[in-house]
């Protein structure tokens, strides 16, 4: 089975600040490509997405420089652009746009209020990625998919995909309002969905495929195999277990699909969404 992993961060804080990995010691050191090697040994990745690592924004471009210059299976970059600018972004997309690798824009919404995804110059600015081919990649926690919903209504020609199922609260056990919201966006056709970044968001000590369940057969059911993609969120997925562990997860969870089905959710849907052309 070929996989391509669809959510991949590298860093190393000795060469670009990272604010946020201060609180968090387990990760506050360099992850990079023979890391990642090592943590998916055995595995047929034939290709990965790297995912924006929210380094201080104004040195957004030099990570993807940076990316572009490691010897990595990266066949795709999702950078940072400061979206909420409006049209005063075309400046940073068309520069983006122009680098070969990046297919994708990510501005973390997780950390802002409800409502920042509904300002004006924001969905103007998500609105501006159809004239360049660059997709939308939502980061949200649950209670912030309300704004999506409405964010996608009004960006009908942008690909969006949803990170980490849209981070419900499983440690809770919280199934409304995020099982609602899940499905209204589903019935968005231009919204897919990445299966990854779950256990994070389960007890980080003593989660189990059970806790996931209810999600995972959500979202399989709402998106089903044709919308979905796997994601490792690797190295934040160590807070929780590790890739073997999550690789696993999924495994058991989609193993009674059909082949092509299975394929699609491991290898397929990514290589379409991203445009990443692999064997």
């Amino acid at each position: 089975m070929k996989i391509i992993d669809s959510h991949v961060h590298f860093w190393d804080p000795k060469f670009l600040t990272y604010p946020w990995l201060s609180d968090i010691a387990e990760l506050n050191k360099a992850y990079l490509p023979q890391d990642y090697h090592a943590a998916t040994e055995n595995l047929a990745i034939s290709g990965l997405v790297f995912v924006q690592a929210d380094c201080l924004h104004h040195q957004s471009m030099e990570e993807v420089l940076w990316i572009n210059s490691l010897n990595t299976p990266t066949k795709a970059i999702v950078a940072f652009a400061p979206l909420e600018k409006g049209d005063a972004v075309q400046l940073d997309l068309e520069r983006l746009a122009n680098l070969p690798t990046v297919r994708g824009i990510r501005r973390l919404i997780q950390s802002e209020p409800l409502g920042f995804a509904l300002q004006k110059d924001f969905i103007l600015g998500v609105q501006s990625l159809a004239k360049y081919n660059l997709s939308f990649d939502i980061c949200v926690f649950h209670h912030q998919l309300v704004d999506i919903v409405e964010l996608v209504k009004q960006c009908p020609q942008v690909d969006f995909v949803l990170d980490h199922a849209g981070k419900p609260n499983i440690q809770a056990g919280l199934l409304d309002p995020w099982r609602e919201h899940i499905t209204a966006l589903a019935q968005f056709e231009n919204v897919s969905c990445k299966i990854s970044g779950m256990i994070t968001e389960a007890d980080h000590k003593s989660w189990s495929p059970e806790h996931l369940q209810f999600y995972i057969e959500h979202i399989l059911e709402t998106f089903g195999p044709t919308r979905l993609m796997f994601g490792s969120d690797w190295p934040v997925v160590n807070l929780a277990g590790n890739f073997q562990q999550w690789f696993e997860t999924v495994k058991s969870f989609i193993d009674s699909l059909s082949y092509d089905e299975q394929q699609a959710i491991w290898h397929s849907n990514a290589n379409l969404f991203y445009r990443l052309s692999t064997d």
